[in-house]
């Protein structure tokens, strides 16, 4: 009897079904009918959308409602070397990572569901989380929009104790539309009537409209960063306010001044679904909460062996203008407490806005070499996104691989110089790459 493996069930579905998005809730909806409705028999939701920052208000609210005490189960999207980094599955002491069986079998029963219908496999791994989140005891799920907002897979949630948008600008516009007050509209579709909802930093004015008139209009509890909530750091500390008072906290583990706002968000959002956390609890999650290939510190494993001795390496995922504005921000708070010259090995895919995202490291960067992503039929060659980065306005060159890069940095470092300061970024698949052959994956 061959044993179920979940790699081997998502690879079959893979030849079954279309690749990427198409973006509906039809499909998915007929699905979960057959399967009883798990998304309705979940516990409370909280529902994360938005172009930046969904990801680590994820974190931030698990890491607060578990120093709380409280079962969490959480979905986010995509993962960055196996696709069970998708399910965290509620546990005493903290939640885990879905396990390989348990996986491989509600996949199984989502497909026999399924019975061969056209669907996209997006759709039915987010069929399977919520089987998954439904069929385990928690107390609340964390979920992640997948893509956009109105039309995401994740958008069958008919109540959501709260619905939290993250800052909102330019990606996916292919599917989106090209202005951030479409893209907002877009997001704005998880709001449900009556339902609160969370307003992150909007670094757009415009889009900030949007979202609070489709609050307004719905008629929701609505609580707007700036506004109704805020934070920011003051003598090494985060400071929290709103309409209860001042909370003084530690700052949050992840770095980037970004970061403080991301914190406020998901405080907010654990708040407005009811959860009055401790604060304790909050700060407790501050100091813990983690999300891999966002501003990750890579210390050791065997891509970091080969750098230059001491060189200090990141990892980001963040692949558009927006994501690289507030990583060369938290670069440049680096900069300030240990000098270093900065190099960036970069590699991106075809949809995404090359030369907006390296605008973002303009007078910052010291030198940026260019590498395929490998994982991805859409990666821009290592040729083209050099030109790209020359183009706004940096020294580029590329090369084979990171391996490569790191290795020509080696090679050409003088001992004399301070050890460099590396990102390796603009790419998901790429972080996940690198971690994977770092040896670092996310547990």
């Amino acid at each position: 009897m061959t044993t179920l493996s979940a790699d081997r069930e998502i690879e079959h579905l893979m030849t079954l079904h279309p690749k990427g998005f198409d973006l509906s809730l039809e499909r998915v909806s007929r699905l979960l009918e057959k399967l009883g409705n798990p998304q309705d028999l979940m516990p409370p939701v909280i529902h994360i959308a938005g172009t930046n920052g969904k990801g680590s208000c994820s974190a931030f609210c698990r890491a607060i409602l578990e120093a709380q005490g409280l079962l969490v189960h959480t979905h986010t999207s995509p993962h960055l070397v196996n696709w069970h980094e998708r399910y965290r599955l509620a546990a005493d002491g903290g939640s885990r990572l879905v396990d390989d069986a348990t996986l491989a079998e509600a996949i199984t029963r989502v497909a026999r569901a399924n019975d061969g219908q056209q669907i996209t496999v997006f759709e039915i791994l987010t069929a399977v989380g919520f089987l998954l989140f439904a069929e385990h005891p928690a107390d609340v799920v964390v979920m992640e929009v997948g893509l956009g907002g109105r039309f995401d897979a994740t958008n069958v949630i008919a109540r959501p104790a709260a619905s939290v948008i993250m800052p909102v600008s330019l990606d996916h516009e292919a599917y989106l539309g090209d202005r951030v007050e479409l893209i907002a509209a877009e997001k704005a579709g998880i709001i449900k009537p009556g339902c609160p909802v969370v307003i992150g930093s909007q670094p757009y004015e415009s889009a900030l409209e949007v979202l609070v008139d489709t609050a307004d209009r719905l008629g929701c509890p609505t609580y707007v960063y700036g506004q109704d909530f805020l934070a920011f750091e003051e003598h090494g500390r985060m400071v929290y306010q709103d309409q209860s008072g001042l909370i003084d906290l530690s700052l949050p583990r992840l770095p980037g001044r970004h970061q403080i706002a991301n914190a406020a968000a998901a405080i907010a959002a654990v708040k407005a679904s009811g959860f009055e956390p401790r604060e304790h609890a909050v700060d407790r999650a501050m100091a813990t909460a983690v999300w891999p290939g966002r501003m990750q510190k890579l210390p050791h494993g065997k891509v970091v062996e080969l750098a230059p001795p001491g060189a200090d390496i990141w990892l980001d995922g963040g692949h558009n203008p927006g994501a690289g504005v507030v990583i060369a921000e938290a670069l440049a708070e680096l900069e300030h407490k240990d000098p270093r010259p900065l190099f960036l090995i970069a590699g991106m895919i075809n949809t995404k806005d090359q030369g907006g995202y390296f605008t973002a490291f303009n007078g910052l960067v010291k030198h940026v070499y260019t590498v395929p992503v490998n994982f991805s039929d859409a990666s821009v060659g290592n040729d083209e996104l050099a030109a790209r980065a020359e183009a706004a306005g940096l020294s580029a060159e590329p090369v084979s691989s990171v391996a490569s890069a790191l290795m020509l940095l080696r090679d050409t470092w003088k001992d004399a110089d301070a050890p460099p300061r590396i990102l390796i970024g603009g790419s998901l698949y790429l972080a996940g790459a690198v971690l994977a052959e770092n040896g670092t994956p996310p547990t």
